[in-house]
């Protein structure tokens, strides 16, 4: 299961920091699946 911290740290490396999914996913330790839905989803945080 995915923390706050995580999605916020994901939300912020890609929209922010304008860093690539495959660089996220080496940075954070996470899949690129992950990045990717976390991203698209638009979710700042889990329900």
């Amino acid at each position: 299961m995915m923390v706050v911290e995580t999605i916020a740290n994901i939300r912020r490396a890609y929209f922010q920091d304008k860093k690539s999914i495959k660089q996220i996913c080496r940075e954070l330790r996470v899949s690129r699946n992950t990045v990717r839905k976390v991203v698209r989803s638009g979710v700042t945080a889990l329900t």
